[in-house]
């Protein structure tokens, strides 16, 4: 592939950008370092002779004009990515792009900026080759998908959602349906005198909680805790909130050692870590239900705890609410995402399942997920790539990479998607 060192070259100066979700500055919703990663990749569309849109700040916007306007088709990535947790897990720092063993590791290379420029530049190669689409193809942008989709609502307001399209921002082949997400931070009564703090954001499984709490060595050992000055630690390991499995989840033993010494209830750890409802027993051909508790606090005998659910698609909405409830009072955050499905059957999915088999001599069948992605936002939508069948993807971890193979195979499989798409 011809332009292989230009796209490593800009996934990396794209992923130098540190853009987590910071306090709002004026015009800059999402902070400075969030702007800054939209603006470098509107400006670089722009070199490529694309028309740009920044909405405010929100969400950006890369027109390619088609032969008609009846219908857009939209490729929705994000530029936002999550923290990069604790330092000294990474083994590179996380926004120093470093590539080596024909890997490029750094916060967001899968998740989603490399992805994002793989599928600019492909849309710059077709319209390099006189390809002209059927229809209007719209890139967009989104700043906030981590932390609330403010993005898409905002899009939502300002311009017109596409008719159809995908996000590269989940799986191979291509996944029909996505379960639904809900973070509700349930509200606990505590012990007054403790301190309790943990956990990145919602959808990261917690690597490090602590308390500030009365010591029994007895207890610390049995849960495999430490003490350090006046806190107690607990040490996890982070990944994706849709696969909690996959991790290690630090509040765990901590709450536990909590109740064990009285000073919160035990129903807390049996609600959310023993499942004392049987909410993780429900289940379709999307999967089971998962139940991740995330992020932690306590102070003046209050203690909150977000809960990351991804429950199946064809459950009703209703299942969650009604789950929650009998949990503990509780505060929803953000929005509740509904679970996405697609027929197996659709023009959609037949398309890019027939592009991934074809261009990786597969024969797989399209899949489900429990991760929630732009591809929800569309009318008709799924998310296709880039984690490849049966490879490591460190999404939402430490030492998060994408191998450069995959960066020229993820661009030919997107090439040719949008390509069969707009025929």
């Amino acid at each position: 592939m011809q332009q292989i060192n230009e796209i490593k070259k800009n996934i990396m100066k794209l992923c130098a950008i540190p853009s987590v979700q910071a306090p709002a500055l004026p015009n800059m919703p999402f902070g400075k370092a969030v702007y800054d990663a939209l603006e470098f990749t509107l400006s670089l569309a722009s070199e490529m002779g694309f028309e740009t849109v920044n909405y405010d700040g929100y969400v950006g916007e890369v027109i390619w004009r088609g032969k008609s306007e009846e219908q857009t088709m939209g490729i929705l990535c994000h530029l936002d990515v999550v923290k990069a947790g604790r330092l000294e897990d990474w083994k590179y720092p996380p926004f120093t792009p470093t590539e080596e063993d024909g890997k490029i590791y750094a916060r967001g290379t899968l998740d989603d900026k490399g992805p994002t420029i793989c599928v600019l530049y492909m849309m710059k190669e077709l319209k390099e080759e006189s390809f002209v689409p059927k229809h209007t193809v719209k890139l967009i942008l989104g700043c906030n998908e981590e932390s609330g989709w403010q993005c898409m609502a905002h899009y939502a307001k300002v311009a017109k959602m596409p008719d159809y399209g995908f996000s590269p921002d989940g799986n191979f082949p291509v996944l029909y349906a996505e379960k639904g997400i809900f973070h509700p931070q349930f509200h606990f009564e505590c012990d007054k005198n403790i301190v309790v703090s943990g956990g990145e954001m919602p959808n990261m499984v917690c690597d490090y909680a602590y308390a500030i709490a009365p010591v029994n060595e007895e207890l610390i050992k049995k849960h495999g805790l430490s003490v350090k000055g006046e806190k107690i630690e607990s040490y996890g390991v982070s990944t994706h909130g849709s696969t909690p499995d996959k991790g290690k989840n630090a509040i765990y033993p901590l709450l536990k050692y909590l109740a064990d010494m009285g000073l919160v209830k035990s129903y807390v750890h049996e609600a959310l870590f023993e499942d004392c409802y049987g909410l993780k027993q429900a289940n379709d051909e999307t999967g089971y239900l998962t139940m991740s508790p995330n992020v932690i606090s306590a102070k003046d005998g209050k203690m909150d705890i977000i809960v990351d659910f991804r429950y199946p698609s064809t459950l009703p909405p209703t299942f969650i609410e009604e789950g929650s409830a009998k949990i503990a009072p509780y505060t929803l955050l953000g929005n509740h995402q509904k679970p996405l499905f697609n027929s197996k059957n659709s023009f959609l999915i037949k398309t890019l399942l027939k592009v991934y088999n074809e261009e990786t001599n597969s024969n797989l069948q399209p899949m489900a997920i429990g991760g929630g992605t732009y591809a929800r936002a569309l009318p008709i939508g799924a998310a296709f790539g880039p984690e490849f069948p049966g490879e490591d993807a460190p999404v939402h971890e430490p030492n998060e990479y994408i191998t450069v193979k995959n960066i020229e195979k993820m661009s030919r499989i997107y090439k040719r998607a949008i390509k069969e798409l707009m025929e």
